[in-house]
């Protein structure tokens, strides 16, 4: 069986435990990190040196960093569409899913941050706005993509929505003016009628 370290309200944990039922595989996830804390003992340091959730166990074999975990999951275990045929679909599967994690991750983390884990009182605007714009702008490049595509490789979900996929479950969710972006809105509301994505995504932001 497959072991999971990290909660559930870890936007990274949910990328592997959909990933992980969507391609129909046993897991148990350990609630770690966050308010149940544990990610700091020597044992979890010395299957993840930084610390971080989710760490995958397969076996003996250890791995970490979440969209490292989806690619190996879905090269494994799953068949195509999940993991692309061809090595430029994997190409693009990749492209997107670092996109997500070098450009879009880090104005979503503020936002999230600021919008749900800090109270009112001690928000940062200036730092809420900046997140707004910068996170505006990358979902524009993301919906002018889709607009030509149901999902970011084509007609099929691939391992390439599982990332930012998550990720769109937020930017919908919190209370903020946002742009309209019709192709984005629409791609998003393929997933959140999958009940695996409802399962494991589509949580109480906490």
């Amino acid at each position: 069986m497959l072991k999971v370290l990290g909660r559930a309200n870890s936007v990274n944990v949910q990328k592997v435990m959909w990933c992980s039922a969507e391609l129909g595989l046993d897991v148990e996830r350990v609630d770690i990190g966050g308010a149940f804390g544990g990610n700091d003992t020597d044992d979890y340091l010395a299957q993840n040196p930084n610390g971080r959730i989710p760490t995958l166990l397969d076996g003996d074999f250890v791995l970490w960093e979440s969209n490292a975990i989806v690619r190996y999951l879905c090269e494994k275990y799953g068949t195509s569409p999940w993991f692309p045929v061809t090595l430029e679909n994997r190409g693009h599967a990749s492209q997107w899913m670092d996109w997500y994690i070098a450009e879009l991750h880090p104005p979503m983390t503020t936002l999230f941050w600021q919008l749900i884990r800090t109270s009112p009182d001690k928000r940062d605007p200036a730092a809420v706005n900046k997140a707004i714009e910068s996170c505006s702008r990358l979902w524009t490049v993301l919906d002018t993509h889709l607009a030509k595509h149901n999902y970011l490789l084509g007609d099929d979900l691939s391992m390439a929505d599982i990332p930012v996929g998550c990720s769109a479950y937020r930017w919908h969710s919190m209370d903020f003016p946002r742009p309209e972006l019709p192709a984005l809105k629409a791609w998003w509301t393929r997933l959140s009628d999958r009940p695996l994505y409802k399962t494991h995504v589509m949580l109480p932001l906490t």
